[in-house]
């Protein structure tokens, strides 16, 4: 009787330790994930507050009914417009 009672708690600490391990890996896994959401959720807000700047400063534009300028900016910055006597120097770097 006494090996079977030692058969089940070898058993048992056997089952006790491989959940222990099962959790530990679960929570190794869940914090990985965690730290890649708050670096994703970081970098929506950087590019949110990035937009929010070019709202306003496109909203100041229209406030003051310069409509010369929006065309002006949207010309240079979506389609590459630069005046006749403009010098254009372009960064091959890539920094």
């Amino acid at each position: 009787m006494a090996g079977k009672q030692k058969n089940k708690s070898l058993v048992l600490r056997f089952v006790v330790l491989a959940v222990c391990g099962y959790m530990i890996f679960s929570l190794c896994t869940l914090w990985g994930e965690l730290v890649n959401s708050l670096a994703t959720s970081q970098m929506l807000s950087e590019q949110r507050d990035e937009k929010q700047a070019q709202i306003s400063e496109l909203r100041t534009l229209l406030e003051a009914g310069d409509e010369e300028q929006i065309v002006e900016k949207a010309a240079r910055e979506r389609l590459g417009y630069v005046y006749a006597n403009e010098q254009v120097f372009i960064d091959i770097s890539g920094n």
